[in-house]
């Protein structure tokens, strides 16, 4: 059964804290990434370019875990094991740019390549943990 993300730390989505994205490889073994996150209020949003191996871990396994930390404040985290539900290419460039203002101050995302494909991988949380001292 899916988890809301409790109110208290929707504040992490809205400061540039990054997340750390963990996926498994083909063999088996972990894969941690730190990734720009975003939270729609009910998915967790991970934009990449598609091909890169988390994407490819992703598609080939659902099951993802993050951490955020806050980066004011280390005893103010979430962390959260889900699994994707969607991947939408639609919206990918225009998400990377709303991104790019939050983490970087920039209007546009600097490395926008238009050879390559991005995309939005929505995470459902199905446990959610949180602390904040």
């Amino acid at each position: 059964m899916a988890e809301q993300v409790p109110d208290k730390f929707l504040d992490l989505f809205q400061k540039p804290a990054l997340a750390h994205l963990a996926t498994v490889m083909a063999d088996g073994t972990p894969q941690v990434t730190p990734v720009w996150v975003d939270y729609d209020g009910t998915y967790i949003l991970i934009n990449t370019v598609k091909g890169r191996q988390k994407a490819v871990n992703m598609e080939r396994r659902s099951q993802v875990g993050l951490d955020i930390v806050d980066p004011g404040n280390p005893w103010h985290w979430l962390s959260v094991r889900g699994h994707v539900v969607e991947v939408d290419e639609q919206a990918a460039n225009e998400h990377i740019d709303k991104m790019a203002k939050k983490y970087t101050g920039q209007d546009r995302y600097a490395n926008h390549n238009p050879n390559l494909t991005r995309a939005i991988y929505k995470i459902l949380p199905d446990r959610v943990i949180s602390s904040q001292a």
